[in-house]
């Protein structure tokens, strides 16, 4: 079997794990999570490299390019999933991650950082963010009143997404040109731009494929030590989608740079709507649970409603703790009752 296969095929990941033995599933997390840690440097490297050269707010490149290539994987599985006969998988990653991103990531980063609020970053791309959640749900509500018996994400809808999808990148784009004299960044020594790609690129990689191979890994270790598979599926999976987030999260607070997480963030929940589930939509219609309509649409929803919230509360210049404390909080509760529903 060739190493494609085991990136798109879980099945093939989890056959290959499953022939090794406890220590050396052991050695592969620590060798992972060392992966991981190695890419995000890297990758934040790259992020504040590119903004020094262009002059663009960190919390712009965050919002632009970071998120495009940490969501860039989600599209990718979405997609084969959708193809390979298992939609359902596609529309969950999707909403999954932004709760995970806003919830469980943006919350543990104010928690640890207090990081500032960029309001004229964040009333512009922060409404895209929202928008593109109402959007999603509003068209699963249409396609009730299409297809009463077995609503789908159809073909049309995917191309709509995907649109504004480009319609996205151009204004965000623009937006960042003419608020560039308006950015407070502090000066620093700029690398080559060669080195800054190399870092950004490569960094990327490395995120990739450590997330590809840590989750697949984690849930065999799991099971050998008889942790239930419905646990497993509840925490560790919902948790996977968005470690190319948390890690890059982790990486910007250690180095100084937390408003890079929040522009990843939010641009990250706004691809999660516009590229993951609209190219995955495209490629194939998507089948909406029930549960979608009672639990998980109104989970997210609750939680991007919270972070609109605290934008606007902002006073002092900086996200609170008690907020971060919050989101985490509503995450867990949805982690937990996902568990218990199930």
């Amino acid at each position: 079997m060739s190493i494609w296969n085991y990136f798109i095929e879980e099945h093939a990941l989890r056959e290959l794990f499953a022939g090794f033995p406890l220590w050396g599933l052991l050695l592969a997390i620590a060798f992972t999570v060392f992966l991981l840690s190695k890419g995000a440097d890297w990758m934040i490297d790259g992020s504040v490299g590119l903004a020094l050269r262009t002059g663009l707010p960190k919390i712009v490149i965050g919002a632009t390019i970071l998120s495009l290539g940490t969501t860039a994987p989600e599209a990718f599985v979405s997609v084969m999933a959708a193809y390979m006969g298992d939609p359902g998988l596609a529309l969950g990653n999707g909403v999954g991650s932004i709760i995970a991103d806003t919830g469980l990531i943006f919350g543990l980063t104010a928690l640890i950082a207090a990081p500032p609020v960029n309001k004229w970053i964040l009333n512009r791309t922060g409404w895209w963010q929202i928008g593109s959640a109402i959007l999603l749900v509003s068209l699963a509500g249409a396609a009730i009143l299409i297809n009463p018996g077995q609503p789908f994400i159809s073909r049309p809808m995917g191309l709509l997404l995907l649109l504004l999808l480009a319609l996205y990148m151009v204004i965000t784009y623009r937006w960042a040109k003419s608020g560039v004299e308006t950015a407070v960044e502090e000066p620093g020594e700029s690398t080559s731009l060669l080195i800054t790609l190399v870092s950004l690129t490569g960094g990327l990689i490395l995120v990739i494929i450590a997330s590809r191979l840590l989750i697949p890994a984690a849930g065999e270790t799991a099971r050998r030590l008889g942790v239930p598979d419905d646990v497993i599926a509840a925490t560790m999976v919902a948790f996977g989608t968005s470690l190319p987030e948390l890690t890059t999260a982790i990486a910007a607070i250690r180095k100084g740079h937390p408003e890079i997480t929040i522009g990843n963030i939010v641009g990250a929940d706004v691809l999660n709507v516009l590229f993951v589930i609209g190219a995955a939509s495209f490629a194939v219609p998507l089948a909406i649970p029930p549960t979608f309509f009672r639990f998980h649409f109104p989970a997210m929803l609750l939680i991007l409603f919270s972070f609109r919230l605290f934008i606007s509360m902002d006073k002092g210049g900086y996200f609170r703790r008690w907020q971060g404390g919050l989101l985490v909080t509503m995450y867990v509760l949805y982690i937990t009752l996902q568990y218990a529903l199930n």
